[in-house]
């Protein structure tokens, strides 16, 4: 009889998803989400698990988000899976997160190019392990034709490194004359950055209780709409995002007019 009761709610659970989905689809979607994935430690913590078991279980939910995503009709996903900073974290676990990509794309590889999902990557490769390369450029490189959702990986990526480099480079072509000071304006900034292929996002999501951006994307989500959660990342499932999707549509941008 429990298993029965279960297995209705479960189907009453799918079923009001799939409604939402439905009704979401009809609004206007936004096309870039962002996501900074935490809690993947305090996930493990609770349960008095090492934190790369975390880390384990937030990549099942990228493979489930990317999924709803594509379904979702979104044009671009950024995921923000590894910060300049996190160098800074014990060895094992920087390993270990930088094995996720290898292991991730392994296995779902196959399936991003079925879903037409098209994989890209901006941070700084220099310092990433050759695996960890080679896992990223082997998907970029097998899904570079694909024109369905883009999966963005924000890996080893700090946005204040990222401006800085781009006023460098707008300095040394002001200097070769390439572009005129005056003319430079903030498209044209915008296409020195990492995301220059990429629109700004939409809508930010957060999860696990923090209200910051850790230096992420500082310059592209100047008029983003925010949505926080306390949700930790490996908790978090499609009815979250659904319910981060719901709240975007129901706000009114207004980039800074009335």
């Amino acid at each position: 009889m429990l298993n029965k009761i279960k297995l209705w709610k479960n189907q009453q659970h799918s079923s009001s998803l799939r409604d939402r989905i439905i009704q979401i689809k009809g609004q206007q979607v936004p096309s870039h989400v962002a996501i900074i994935m935490d809690g993947n430690g305090r996930w493990a913590k609770k349960r008095a698990l090492p934190r790369v078991a975390g880390h384990h279980e937030g990549m099942k939910v990228v493979r489930k988000i990317t999924r709803l995503a594509s379904d979702l009709g979104l044009h671009t996903l950024t995921l923000y899976a590894f910060s300049t900073e996190n160098w800074k974290r014990p060895k094992m676990e920087v390993d270990y997160l930088l094995k996720l990509p290898e292991e991730f794309l392994g296995t779902f590889l196959p399936e991003l190019i079925q879903e037409n999902v098209k994989v890209t990557m901006m941070g700084y490769k220099e310092n990433l392990p050759d695996h960890t390369l080679r896992a990223i450029e082997k998907a970029m490189d097998d899904t570079k034709d694909n024109t369905g959702l883009t999966l963005n990986f924000a890996l080893n990526y700090g946005s204040r490194a990222e401006i800085v480099d781009a006023v460098k480079h707008v300095l040394n072509d002001c200097q070769n004359g390439i572009i005129d000071e005056n003319g430079l304006t903030e498209d044209v900034f915008s296409s020195y950055l990492m995301s220059a292929t990429l629109a700004d996002p939409d809508l930010l999501i957060r999860t696990s209780g923090e209200i910051r951006l850790s230096n992420f994307m500082l310059w592209q989500l100047a008029y983003s709409e925010f949505w926080f959660t306390d949700v930790l990342w490996p908790d978090f499932g499609e009815q979250h995002f659904i319910e981060a999707i719901e709240a975007y549509q129901n706000r009114q941008r207004r980039f800074g007019g009335v």
